[in-house]
């Protein structure tokens, strides 16, 4: 064994430094950067263009303390992303097991063995009792670099399975405040409903009373009915949709379906009249899906050296020592030690195309990373500006929205007036309160919009994975 470990420490610095690494070495491509996102407002601020809403936490864009704990519960408890965890785990592993394939593997072992002839006509019985302890090591040499481009593209891997643990982070984060902001969105229509559905309710008892003296006819007793049923109506719904949305905000905190705890209203949300999107160079640094696809191209890369290496010959030392004795006190004395060394190398020959069918088939996957690397990139930016765009018309259509609402509430209160007057018939009223109840159903429609998309600007410039 003292003999074995000298040759290794001999030859280890010998080998290591006429070792070669054979394949690409890997050089992020080129990729076309716009100078300025599409959709950024003309007016908007550039004192300090590389601030950007993707570098703020998410505890900063979202203000509402319950929206703050729902995100805290659901990254301890969703599913996804302890799914996630567990792929960086098996990717660790995955890791020291290439890399361990560049060393040395040794053992020990001891055996025992009893053999017994019996006797024949040429020979006499005889029995051999032996025992023998003794270590084997075997060195497969990475002269090519077959194990050290595995190793990177485990690496690689690994980084991949961070950087897409990350992505869910982002993508959940972006989810639970998008759904509750929805929640919200329906408890104003609910609340908006019930108001319309109570006023309704005596507008009609009114108008009976109205009819029971002589002073309004059955057709408007039955227009305020109509009224009535369309408020009545649309709360079964509403009530069907915000236990449904309750429910995926529950399975999002992987948590049985019951009730959401609220916070503030969707009227008090914050609503940053600007957005700084920074730099598109920036994004390519901060969007972990990017960072991800680009680690699978490393990785790609990494493989076609693997499958390279296999062109040329491998190099292995292997080696036993030990004793072996039929006494076990002669067990460790010089003449009962055993030795052998070896060392071999195979040069395929003939492989039926095999090799240099990996080689193509390694190529083929690095340029397919490399595709959608760049697709990664193009979505990114496509889903910045389609977030910008979105935002800044949202807010267009909501500010119109709102005076749609106040011109519709004050039509209904003039069409009250001149009914009761008896300026008009009772489908003016009818007409008037139906436009009012839609206006502020669409303005709280415009509101949520208004909030999702600056939800989704935040999740398209990478933020919310930052902890």
């Amino acid at each position: 064994m003292m003999r074995l470990s000298r040759c290794f420490c001999i030859l280890l610095p010998v080998f290591l430094l006429v070792a070669c690494t054979v394949g690409p070495k890997y050089q992020r491509p080129k990729t076309d950067v716009p100078g300025a996102y599409r959709g950024v407002p003309a007016a908007a601020p550039v004192a300090d263009s590389s601030e950007s809403l993707g570098d703020a936490k998410w505890w900063t864009v979202f203000q509402d303390e319950q929206l703050q704990s729902l995100i805290r519960t659901a990254l301890r408890q969703n599913y996804d992303l302890r799914i996630a965890a567990e792929r960086v785990l098996a990717a660790q592993a995955q890791l020291r097991i290439a890399r361990s394939d560049q060393y040395p593997s040794a053992g020990v072992g001891v055996v025992g063995t009893t053999e017994r002839e019996p006797s024949s006509p040429f020979s006499a019985s005889y029995r051999w009792d032996y025992l023998q302890v003794g270590g084997s090591a075997s060195w497969d040499i990475d002269f090519w670099g077959k194990y050290r481009r595995a190793t990177e593209a485990a690496r690689a891997n690994l980084a991949q399975t961070e950087w897409g643990k990350r992505a869910v982070v982002s993508t959940l984060v972006a989810n639970v405040a998008s759904a509750y902001f929805r929640l919200r969105a329906l408890d104003l229509d609910l609340e908006i409903t019930r108001r319309t559905f109570a006023s309704r309710q005596e507008s009609l008892r009114l108008t009976k009373l109205l009819a029971d003296q002589g002073a309004a006819s059955m057709v408007d007793v039955r227009q305020a009915e109509q009224l009535v049923y369309v408020a009545s109506a649309t709360l079964p719904d509403l009530q069907r949709q915000i236990e449904q949305e309750e429910n995926y905000l529950s399975f999002l905190l992987a948590q049985n379906p019951g009730p959401i705890t609220r916070g503030r209203s969707l009227t008090e949300q914050a609503r940053p009249p600007v957005v700084p999107a920074g730099l598109p160079s920036q994004l390519l640094e901060r969007r972990p899906d990017i960072h991800e696809a680009e680690e699978q191209l490393i990785a790609a890369n990494a493989q076609i050296g693997v499958a390279r290496a296999a062109y040329f010959p491998s190099i292995s030392l292997t080696g036993t020592a030990g004793f072996m004795s039929s006494a076990l006190t002669d067990l460790f004395t010089k003449p009962a030690g055993v030795w052998v060394a070896a060392a071999s190398v195979a040069q395929p020959l003939f492989t039926a195309g095999k090799l240099q069918a990996n080689v193509r088939l390694a190529e083929a996957q690095q340029q397919e990373a490399l595709l959608a690397y760049q697709q990664t990139i193009q979505n990114a930016f496509r889903d910045v500006s389609d977030a910008l765009v979105a935002y800044q018309r949202s807010r267009d259509v909501r500010e119109q929205q709102d005076l749609l609402a106040a011109a519709a509430q004050d039509s209904a209160r003039l069409a009250h007036v001149r009914y009761d007057g008896g300026s008009s018939a009772y489908l003016e009223v009818l007409t008037n309160e139906t436009n009012y109840f839609a206006a502020e159903l669409n303005l709280s429609q415009a509101r949520l919009n208004e909030r999702l998309s600056l939800v989704q600007i935040y999740s398209a410039l990478g933020g919310g994975w930052q902890q």
